[in-house]
Protein backbone atom coordinates (compact mmCIF):
# COMPACT_ATOMS: atom_id res chain seq x y z
CA UNK A 1 0.00 0.00 0.00
CA UNK A 2 3.26 2.39 0.73
CA UNK A 3 3.80 1.90 -2.61
CA UNK A 4 1.17 3.91 -4.12
CA UNK A 5 0.24 6.39 -1.54
CA UNK A 6 3.78 8.51 -1.84
CA UNK A 7 3.14 8.44 -6.08
CA UNK A 8 -0.41 9.21 -5.66
CA UNK A 9 0.18 12.10 -3.36
CA UNK A 10 2.76 13.62 -6.05
CA UNK A 11 1.07 13.05 -8.95
CA UNK A 12 -2.17 14.77 -7.13
CA UNK A 13 0.37 17.65 -6.06
CA UNK A 14 2.05 17.99 -9.13
CA UNK A 15 -1.38 18.25 -10.68
CA UNK A 16 -2.55 20.90 -8.48
CA UNK A 17 0.39 23.05 -9.28
CA UNK A 18 0.18 23.10 -12.48
CA UNK A 19 -3.73 23.99 -12.60
CA UNK A 20 -2.46 26.96 -10.26
CA UNK A 21 0.42 28.07 -12.41
CA UNK A 22 -1.64 27.71 -15.58
CA UNK A 23 -4.96 29.38 -13.91
CA UNK A 24 -2.21 32.25 -12.60
CA UNK A 25 -1.10 32.43 -16.25
CA UNK A 26 -4.33 32.58 -18.38
CA UNK A 27 -5.69 35.27 -15.67
CA UNK A 28 -2.43 37.50 -16.04
CA UNK A 29 -2.77 37.30 -19.86
CA UNK A 30 -7.14 38.49 -19.10
CA UNK A 31 -5.54 41.36 -17.38
CA UNK A 32 -3.05 43.10 -19.87
CA UNK A 33 -4.88 42.43 -22.83
CA UNK A 34 -6.95 44.85 -24.58
CA UNK A 35 -10.19 45.52 -22.27
CA UNK A 36 -8.86 43.91 -19.15
CA UNK A 37 -10.36 40.37 -20.28
CA UNK A 38 -13.84 41.84 -19.70
CA UNK A 39 -15.44 41.77 -22.85
CA UNK A 40 -16.56 44.42 -25.62
CA UNK A 41 -18.23 47.02 -23.69
CA UNK A 42 -20.11 49.45 -25.29
CA UNK A 43 -22.28 52.26 -22.84
CA UNK A 44 -25.60 53.35 -23.80
CA UNK A 45 -27.50 55.68 -21.81
CA UNK A 46 -25.20 55.13 -18.72
CA UNK A 47 -26.13 51.03 -19.38
CA UNK A 48 -23.03 48.84 -20.16
CA UNK A 49 -23.64 46.40 -23.21
CA UNK A 50 -21.55 43.84 -23.76
CA UNK A 51 -21.18 43.40 -27.95
CA UNK A 52 -19.47 40.18 -27.94
CA UNK A 53 -22.76 38.28 -26.16
CA UNK A 54 -25.65 38.09 -28.53
CA UNK A 55 -28.79 39.84 -27.00
CA UNK A 56 -32.66 39.99 -28.33
CA UNK A 57 -33.83 42.44 -30.14
CA UNK A 58 -37.76 42.40 -31.07
CA UNK A 59 -38.79 45.71 -31.71
CA UNK A 60 -39.52 46.07 -35.84
CA UNK A 61 -37.12 48.80 -36.20
CA UNK A 62 -34.15 46.66 -35.02
CA UNK A 63 -31.92 44.31 -36.96
CA UNK A 64 -32.86 41.01 -35.23
CA UNK A 65 -30.10 38.75 -34.08
CA UNK A 66 -29.54 34.82 -34.20
CA UNK A 67 -32.18 32.78 -32.13
CA UNK A 68 -30.89 31.95 -29.05
CA UNK A 69 -31.36 28.09 -27.32
CA UNK A 70 -30.87 29.88 -23.55
CA UNK A 71 -33.21 32.88 -24.21
CA UNK A 72 -29.77 35.15 -24.33
CA UNK A 73 -28.96 34.00 -20.41
CA UNK A 74 -24.84 34.21 -20.69
CA UNK A 75 -24.60 33.05 -17.36
CA UNK A 76 -25.56 29.38 -18.99
CA UNK A 77 -24.98 29.26 -22.39
CA UNK A 78 -26.06 25.87 -24.60
CA UNK A 79 -27.46 24.53 -27.68
CA UNK A 80 -31.03 22.69 -27.35
CA UNK A 81 -29.27 19.50 -28.01
CA UNK A 82 -31.99 18.31 -30.63
CA UNK A 83 -31.31 16.35 -33.50
CA UNK A 84 -32.78 17.75 -36.76
CA UNK A 85 -34.85 15.04 -37.33
CA UNK A 86 -36.08 16.24 -33.50
CA UNK A 87 -40.24 16.91 -33.87
CA UNK A 88 -39.79 19.57 -31.25
CA UNK A 89 -36.70 21.43 -32.76
CA UNK A 90 -38.39 21.14 -36.27
CA UNK A 91 -41.65 22.73 -34.90
CA UNK A 92 -39.21 25.41 -33.17
CA UNK A 93 -37.77 26.10 -36.57
CA UNK A 94 -41.07 25.94 -38.54
CA UNK A 95 -42.10 28.95 -35.48
CA UNK A 96 -39.41 31.01 -36.57
CA UNK A 97 -39.73 30.64 -40.28
CA UNK A 98 -43.39 31.64 -39.66
CA UNK A 99 -42.34 34.49 -37.36
CA UNK A 100 -39.86 35.65 -39.82
CA UNK A 101 -41.96 35.90 -42.42
CA UNK A 102 -44.92 37.74 -40.75
CA UNK A 103 -42.06 40.38 -39.70
CA UNK A 104 -40.70 40.37 -43.02
CA UNK A 105 -44.36 40.43 -45.73
CA UNK A 106 -42.51 41.74 -48.24
CA UNK A 107 -39.33 38.86 -48.18
CA UNK A 108 -42.36 36.29 -48.55
CA UNK A 109 -40.76 34.75 -51.60
CA UNK A 110 -36.87 35.18 -50.78
CA UNK A 111 -35.08 32.14 -48.86
CA UNK A 112 -34.35 33.09 -44.79
CA UNK A 113 -30.64 32.61 -44.29
CA UNK A 114 -30.46 29.77 -41.97
CA UNK A 115 -28.46 32.24 -39.04
CA UNK A 116 -32.39 34.22 -38.83
CA UNK A 117 -33.99 30.20 -37.75
CA UNK A 118 -31.36 28.25 -36.18
CA UNK A 119 -29.58 28.74 -32.60
CA UNK A 120 -26.01 29.06 -32.45
CA UNK A 121 -23.79 26.40 -30.02
CA UNK A 122 -23.35 28.60 -27.70
CA UNK A 123 -27.23 30.20 -27.57
CA UNK A 124 -24.84 33.50 -27.51
CA UNK A 125 -23.78 34.33 -31.07
CA UNK A 126 -23.59 38.51 -31.18
CA UNK A 127 -23.17 38.17 -34.62
CA UNK A 128 -25.35 37.87 -37.98
CA UNK A 129 -24.36 36.88 -41.24
CA UNK A 130 -24.98 40.18 -43.90
CA UNK A 131 -27.35 38.01 -45.84
CA UNK A 132 -29.09 38.01 -42.67
CA UNK A 133 -28.87 41.25 -42.60
CA UNK A 134 -29.49 42.14 -45.69
CA UNK A 135 -32.83 40.38 -45.33
CA UNK A 136 -34.22 42.65 -42.29
CA UNK A 137 -33.42 45.74 -44.60
CA UNK A 138 -37.03 46.70 -46.32
CA UNK A 139 -38.68 45.95 -42.84
CA UNK A 140 -36.43 48.62 -41.37
CA UNK A 141 -36.47 51.10 -43.85
CA UNK A 142 -39.88 50.90 -43.79
CA UNK A 143 -40.44 51.41 -39.86
CA UNK A 144 -38.01 54.08 -39.89
CA UNK A 145 -38.83 55.84 -43.29
CA UNK A 146 -35.48 55.51 -44.50
CA UNK A 147 -34.17 53.96 -48.09
CA UNK A 148 -32.58 50.64 -48.19
CA UNK A 149 -29.68 52.29 -49.65
CA UNK A 150 -28.96 53.83 -46.33
CA UNK A 151 -29.45 50.23 -44.57
CA UNK A 152 -27.43 48.89 -47.20
CA UNK A 153 -24.12 51.28 -46.54
CA UNK A 154 -24.47 50.88 -42.48
CA UNK A 155 -24.04 46.89 -43.18
CA UNK A 156 -21.21 47.44 -45.28
CA UNK A 157 -19.76 49.73 -42.71
CA UNK A 158 -20.07 47.41 -39.83
CA UNK A 159 -19.13 44.41 -41.73
CA UNK A 160 -16.65 42.50 -39.82
CA UNK A 161 -13.92 41.33 -42.33
CA UNK A 162 -11.53 39.58 -40.24
CA UNK A 163 -12.08 36.28 -39.86
CA UNK A 164 -9.59 33.38 -38.65
CA UNK A 165 -11.48 30.93 -41.13
CA UNK A 166 -10.47 31.89 -44.56
CA UNK A 167 -13.37 31.38 -46.21
CA UNK A 168 -16.17 32.13 -43.34
CA UNK A 169 -18.74 34.22 -44.70
CA UNK A 170 -18.35 37.89 -43.98
CA UNK A 171 -20.94 39.16 -40.43
CA UNK A 172 -22.02 41.86 -38.47
CA UNK A 173 -22.17 42.57 -34.92
CA UNK A 174 -26.09 43.04 -34.16
CA UNK A 175 -25.35 45.73 -31.54
CA UNK A 176 -22.77 47.65 -33.09
CA UNK A 177 -24.97 47.82 -36.05
CA UNK A 178 -28.26 48.55 -33.98
CA UNK A 179 -26.71 51.48 -32.31
CA UNK A 180 -25.15 52.90 -35.76
CA UNK A 181 -28.72 52.56 -37.24
CA UNK A 182 -30.02 54.54 -34.24
CA UNK A 183 -27.14 57.07 -34.82
CA UNK A 184 -28.41 57.78 -38.61
CA UNK A 185 -29.55 61.32 -39.08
Amino acid sequence: MKNYIRPALVLTLGIAALVIVYTTIVFGIGKVVPNRGLGDQITINGKRQYANIGQEFKLPQYFHGRPSAVNYNAAGSGASNKGPNNPEYLADVQKRIDTLRTENPAMKNVEIPVDLITASGSGLDPNISVQSAEYQIKRIAKVRNITEGQIQDLIAKNCEEENVIVFAPQKVNVLKLNIALDNLK
